[in-house]
């Protein structure tokens, strides 16, 4: 199965998306991790990605499907994927459909985790002081949710129109919300 995870910045995508993975013995293709770690190398394309995520900016989508084509090369010997933080436009949307339509794959579900603003902005705020995030400033916190509502919600009626797109309640434990992934996935891999 092929799960896309759409969500606020710091509603738990990450967190939801990694055990989801386990669970289901999937790929799991985080694209922050992906930006962060090519980030780091201090490459021109690593520079270019810490001045965009220093800005809060989303990194232009081909250069996201390029990182995520790379780790889509093992995709023959998965069964399924967890794609995290992409896509997160419309435009990558339909990228990510074309590159699954590579290796003969799509997009099965689209699971929105759904809380409200200020509780993800509290979230992200505790995980900078505990994890000394640099991009998680309250200032690039408020723009990626500006961004999140400007550029997100077209891949959201994307996926709806499509008739695979889930609303999971991201709000609770952790273990809370994992037991409602879960049992989304499940009745969606019932149905298929």
């Amino acid at each position: 199965m092929f799960i896309v995870m759409i969500g606020r910045p710091g509603v738990g995508k990450g967190t939801q998306s990694k055990r989801l993975a386990d669970h289901l013995g999937a790929l799991h293709i985080a694209t922050g991790d992906l930006l962060r770690e090519a980030r780091g190398q201090g490459t021109p394309i690593g520079l270019r990605v810490a001045e965009l995520i220093d800005r809060g900016d989303l990194v232009p989508d081909e250069l996201v499907m390029d990182l995520v084509r790379a780790h889509l090369q093992a995709i023959a010997n998965v069964r399924g994927c967890i794609f995290d933080g992409i896509p997160r436009t419309l435009p990558q949307g339909k990228l990510l459909d074309e590159l699954l339509a590579e290796f003969d794959r799509k997009v099965d579900l689209a699971i929105k985790l759904e809380a409200n603003e200020e509780e993800v902005v509290q979230r992200m705020l505790r995980r900078a002081a505990l994890e000394g995030r640099a991009d998680d400033t309250p200032e690039t916190i408020h723009y990626r949710m500006q961004v999140y509502a400007e550029q997100t919600y077209p891949l959201i009626e994307y996926y709806r129109q499509q008739g695979i797109l889930a609303t999971i309640d991201g709000l609770g434990t952790p273990d809370e919300v994992f037991d409602r992934l879960r049992e989304c996935v499940s009745s969606v891999a019932e149905r298929s």
